[in-house]
């Protein structure tokens, strides 16, 4: 075991709550209910009411709870609790079993990010709650890591049931460090129809691959403009918005014309692009193919659309985190999407903000340092004592 005896017990403690949450495998496939079910007992004895935002199936959930006197100028602690598959990867622990090793604690999830809830729900434990001034709210989602699915609706309740304005952290693994922008994401599945024959006579059908091929062409052609120096936003690492195609299938035999092909693409822009603007050309030669073969059929279905976080210098969240974290460090930024794009297009101020490192996020033996779970302990201590403040003294 970790020698969490040099740790304060408030990070033993999140440490402890970690443990329980990495033992529910809640892969984006799966449901999350049962985790959602741990979240609210451990709310109720600690006398806080929470709310099940559900999806269409009701199988799977998001979780609000709302802490401290009604009002305006909350804070808004929010992560995802679905993690991405391990099938595949080559671990050498139990991924749904948190392993100590050294000072490393490792398990799917724990520095993507179920840290931050086990530290939000860790440090109820240790603040004068009574004390509270202004609201802190809890709001965790189901679906984050298959396009932000479950988000909205999240969103949707807390803009209904709470005084604005709120800042929202999202706790992302960003090292504790203040994260003040990131790319969107959107992702597209293309289907294609063709007419199947012999390949001895082509003048009697029509192949889907070949018609697929001649679109991920002209969207290989888009991806290599976006990576020309004049595309370029130095902030982000790529510094260029970027186009890659993931899936493609297509065909029976060699010798018989596609009836049948798709593909899918992940496109994820910086924040001063538009996705649509960059894929004119890709919509401009699906219309050239439909005149062309009017017996093809070609079916674009967007999978997720995650708004970028734009950069917002000198904004209420960053003040406020800033002002508890001691952070003087120039903003950074961060390629992957978040839920932070949605917060902020919902009018909340919106940082990232979180324990752990995105570098081991989604891979083998993912695992969080347990120092991180120190600072972002440290971190909740003195917003928990913020929020005892009035609004008017938050930001003296």
């Amino acid at each position: 075991m970790t020698a969490l005896e040099t740790f304060s017990a408030s990070s033993v403690r999140a440490v402890d709550i970690l443990a329980d949450l990495i033992s529910f495998d809640t892969t984006s496939s799966n449901s999350n209910l049962a985790l959602i079910g741990y979240i609210e007992s451990h709310l109720a004895k600690l006398g806080v009411e929470s709310k099940r935002i559900w999806d269409d199936a009701e199988e799977k959930a998001n979780l609000f709870a709302a802490i401290g006197p009604a009002g305006p100028h909350g804070v808004i602690l929010s992560g995802h609790t679905d993690v991405v598959p391990v099938q595949g990867q080559q671990w050498t622990s139990d991924p749904f079993v948190m392993t100590a090793r050294g000072d490393r604690l490792y398990g799917r999830g724990t520095a993507d990010m179920k840290a931050f809830i086990a530290c939000s729900l860790a440090a109820l434990e240790f603040a004068d709650l009574a004390a509270l001034q202004r609201p802190v709210y809890l709001a965790f989602s189901y679906d984050e890591e298959i396009g932000c699915l479950g988000a909205p609706r999240l969103i949707e309740h807390i803009r209904s049931n709470i005084a604005l304005p709120a800042v929202a952290v999202i706790g992302e693994p960003t090292s504790m460090g203040v994260v003040g922008s990131h790319k969107s994401v959107h992702i597209y599945n293309v289907g294609i129809v063709g007419i199947p024959a012999h390949s001895s006579a082509v003048h009697q059908g029509l192949s889907a691959n070949t018609l697929g091929i001649r679109l991920m062409n002209i969207l290989i052609q888009i991806a290599d403009r976006l990576a020309s120096p004049e595309h370029h936003n130095d902030d982000f690492t790529p510094p260029f918005s970027t186009l890659t195609i993931g899936l493609m299938q297509g065909g029976t035999a060699v010798n018989i014309l596609a009836a049948d092909a798709s593909f899918a693409f992940d496109l994820r822009c910086l924040p001063e692009h538009d996705a649509d603007e960059i894929l004119a050309p890709f919509y401009d030669e699906v219309e050239k193919i439909r005149l062309s073969h009017p017996d093809a059929v070609i079916v674009i279905e967007p999978k997720a659309m995650v708004p970028s976080l734009a950069r917002v210098s000198g904004g209420e969240a960053e003040a406020l985190v800033r002002k508890i974290g001691g952070d003087n460090a120039d903003m950074t930024t961060v390629s992957y999407g978040a839920e932070a794009g949605q917060f902020q297009r919902a009018g909340f101020s919106t940082i990232l903000c979180g324990p752990g490192s995105m570098e081991q996020g989604h891979q083998p033996d993912e695992f969080i340092e347990v120092r991180e779970i120190e600072k972002c302990m440290r971190f909740m201590a003195r917003l928990f004592t913020e929020m005892s403040h009035p609004a008017a003294e938050a930001l003296s």
